[in-house]
């Protein structure tokens, strides 16, 4: 039977504990490699190290049946894999190129211990080629196994839902019989979709998701270049922001319309504070470098990245002018994760911005409801970690929106203006209808939304 295979899947990180909750909860014997011992640690009581919605029940069943098997050494559970999942890091280096040390350093380990017959899968996010030198260097211990890129789309905070209700699964690789097995893997996750997706609380409504197979470079491409997308629109989106201040426009109101155009689609096209986290960043400059190992220039996305690194400067420039300065001002900034729903703040735009604010002489409460302990090492060591949204706001001159967790977007803005010495609001991922704001006495400043302070 399918489910019969053992799989060893090597990092325990956002991916890795995702595709790993997931499949053993399908009924795959799945091994799980962190070397990381606090890590490890944690995922054998049954949970998870970082917020994800949903994770936690899967793990504890998986570990309670004995199908996820949480371990730090390859002896334990390599040599009888039938599959290998390779889902270590991929941190940019200074140049901005893929630093694969951990890429390499996860195949070579495993290869000396995989039997024949073996299916190596690589789940990283690595530049082309890479999968030419990581069989290289398998090779060299295990001559007869198979390698399958199979990158991942999933996006932090909603990670369960994208696995089990995936748009695509994409398969490239030379072994044809291999690339069948990886897909024959989802598919019987897909079988059990609306069953997992219950037991861990992430059903909603989903599509039904394609199947692709390409060749080897063709997967490895498709990851950045979706990613590089992504972040291209959302880099467009405000440099028509910075516009639409200066016309007087709403930003909002033109990317609704400009989206309903089908060729275009609405989605990504929400201007803001930029992007952030562990990937957009690091895979846009990551292509950027391996296209110019190809010889090829992409300007375009050299110039989304200067748009995206300017933008926690912009809005912090916004609210130094609606304040009339920013010395001797307290402002509250609500949100360090890089985006709601997960506790991930690498790259956050709100840690950027609340740094911008303290640096510009502001003294600085911030709060996020997931990310303060994760966020406390970037921040500057004067700026008060808060433990709630009224104790960061209290007294406040200004209140800095910059992520949209449901508990910011919804905030109960009458009693928020009662506990504020001033009356702006910085609405850094324009989450609020201005009007709104204005019926509460408050001052609204968002991202390209009508120019000047309402």
């Amino acid at each position: 039977m399918e489910n019969e295979k053992t799989i060893t899947i090597i990092g325990a990180g956002f991916v890795g504990l995702s595709t790993a909750a997931i499949m053993s909860n399908v009924g795959y014997k799945v091994y799980l490699l962190e070397i990381n011992p606090k890590r490890l640690d944690i995922i054998k009581q049954g949970r998870s190290f970082f917020y994800e919605q949903g994770i936690n029940p899967l793990i504890q069943r998986g570990i309670e049946n004995k199908k996820l098997i949480p371990t730090d050494t390859y002896d334990s559970c390599v040599p009888e894999s039938d599959i290998i999942f390779s889902c270590v890091g991929t941190p940019d280096n200074p140049d901005g190129s893929s630093n694969l040390t951990y890429v390499y350093t996860a195949a070579e380990s495993a290869a000396k211990l995989m039997k024949p017959g073996t299916i190596f899968v690589q789940k990283s996010t690595v530049p082309v080629g890479t999968g030419t030198n990581v069989s290289e260097r398998i090779r060299l211990h295990q001559s007869k196994f198979s390698y399958v890129s199979n990158p991942e789309f999933l996006r932090e905070g909603t990670a369960l839902f994208d696995s089990l209700y995936f748009d695509r699964i994409v398969v490239g690789g030379d072994d044809p019989a291999a690339n069948k097995t990886v897909l024959s893997l989802y598919k019987t996750m897909a079988s059990r979709r609306h069953e997992l997706a219950k037991f861990a609380g992430v059903e909603r409504g989903y599509t039904e998701g394609t199947y692709v197979e390409t060749n080897l470079n063709g997967a490895e491409l498709v990851k950045v270049t979706a990613n590089a997308f992504l972040a291209l629109k959302i880099s467009f989106a405000n440099s028509i922001a910075k516009l639409a201040d200066a016309a007087g426009a709403d930003v909002n109101e033109i990317m609704d319309a400009v989206g309903a155009d089908r060729r275009i689609g609405r989605a990504f096209l929400n201007a803001g504070r930029g992007y952030g986290g562990g990937c957009f960043p690091k895979d846009v400059s990551g292509l950027v470098s391996s296209a110019e190992g190809y010889g090829v220039d992409m300007p375009i996305l050299v110039a989304a990245t200067d748009t995206n690194e300017s933008m926690p400067g912009y809005i912090a420039s916004k609210a130094q002018a609606a304040l009339g300065g920013l010395s001797g001002k307290q402002v509250a900034v609500l949100g360090l994760a890089f985006k709601a729903g997960t506790s991930d703040a690498r790259r956050s735009p709100g840690i950027l911005l609340a740094n911008i604010l303290r640096r510009n002489g502001a003294t600085v409460r911030a709060f996020d409801p997931q990310a303060n302990e994760e966020a406390r090492d970037e921040l500057h060591p004067k700026i008060t970690i808060t433990d709630s949204v009224e104790a960061a706001t209290k007294q406040a001159d200004a209140v800095v929106v910059a992520t949209d967790w449901p508990e910011f977007i919804q905030i109960d803005l009458d009693k928020l203006a009662k506990a504020m010495h001033g009356k702006l609001v910085v609405d850094a991922v324009n989450c609020y209808p201005i009007e709104t704001v204005k019926r509460a006495g408050l001052i609204y400043v968002g991202v390209g939304r009508n120019g000047d302070p309402a």
